[in-house]
């Protein structure tokens, strides 16, 4: 058996423990530390799971050196920060999407990576998942033709309070970075960056956007309709539509195991087996670079997260949002 990679996991929220439980699944990955800003908080983490060092400081996780790589899990306006450091640190990092609040910081990320010649992906867990990537594999093919369109929708019911980090400008709040974020990768899996791009929403008090709709161009005559938002629930469906063709993702698009691939009149279905939550894929992708010296993926490459997250930005500033 190969030898284990190690995990250091930065955080210990939700999105912590559910990657954890999917590194449970990998017999090649060992959590070994996680790492919080307060000692009790990353204890009563480890104590839970069976981790068996806690650390009540991000350095202490990025200095520690028996951790082969980290998984930064914060909330998003810390993602810089805390991958950042690790990076400084030289320790590889796969940094929760999204990857941070602009793409200014973004490219920092990537910079202070290639400088030090140390791994980042982020971890857009999409990209990674078998359906998907068959997906693409037939859009590349030809399967529907040339892409026309795309439709995707990611939006929550709700209702937040004023105080839930949904709604507060510091932490990144909003439907854009938490589910907007989806749509907008998804699309770029099929169409890349788009040379025309239209954004309207409706804003809480607290200057967030709660309903967004986005519409993108193409040179090619492609377009994109997309929505996400935090006020009523959608189907979260997806469509790639072709000259030839069609692929329809009814529900949880984001997280898929399957598709219908439809041509000239006739359906089929395909469906791929996942275990857990889903992110050991990208976990598997994260262990599967290290252990061939690469310091990025081609799953999730620098330059795609660096597209989306341009887009994020000429969206957010149509619709009049900052996190400042």
């Amino acid at each position: 058996m190969a030898t284990p990679t190690r995990w250091g996991i930065l955080a210990t929220g939700g999105i912590a423990a559910a990657f954890v439980s999917d590194l449970a699944l990998l017999p090649d990955a060992e959590v070994v530390a996680v790492g919080s800003r307060r000692l009790d908080t990353a204890q009563a983490f480890a104590a839970e799971r069976g981790i068996p060092r806690a650390y009540g400081s991000w350095a202490e996780l990025a200095a520690a050196p028996d951790v082969d790589v980290v998984y930064v899990a914060t909330p998003h306006a810390a993602h810089h920060a805390a991958a950042h450091l690790c990076l400084s640190a030289g320790k590889p990092v796969l940094v929760e999407k999204p990857i941070t609040l602009d793409r200014a910081s973004a490219a920092d990320l990537v910079a202070t990576a290639r400088e030090r010649g140390v791994f980042l992906m982020e971890a857009m867990w999409t990209r990674a998942l078998p359906a998907i990537r068959r997906m693409r594999e037939l859009v590349a093919d030809g399967a529907i033709g040339e892409v026309t369109a795309v439709y995707a929708d990611f939006a929550i019911s709700g209702p937040f309070a004023p105080t839930h980090r949904l709604r507060a400008p510091e932490l990144g709040g909003g439907a854009l970075l938490d589910l907007g974020v989806y749509p907008v990768t998804f699309t770029h899996l099929f169409l890349g960056v788009p040379s025309r791009i239209s954004a309207m929403a409706t804003l809480t008090p607290e200057g967030v956007d709660e309903n967004t709709a986005m519409t993108f161009g193409y040179d090619s005559g492609a377009l994109a309709v997309l929505h996400c938002g935090i006020v009523g629930g959608s189907p979260v469906s997806a469509t790639v539509l072709g000259t030839r063709g069609r692929i329809v993702i009814p529900k949880r698009f984001f997280g898929t195991t399957g598709f219908t691939l439809v041509r000239g009149g006739e359906s089929e279905e395909m469906t791929f087996p996942r275990s857990g939550n889903g992110l050991a894929f990208e976990a598997e992708e994260v262990m599967a670079c290290l252990a061939a010296g690469r310091t990025e993926s081609d799953l999730v490459p620098h330059a795609a997260t660096l597209d989306v997250m341009g887009i994020l930005d000429e969206v957010r500033k149509q619709i009049g949002v900052s996190y400042a």
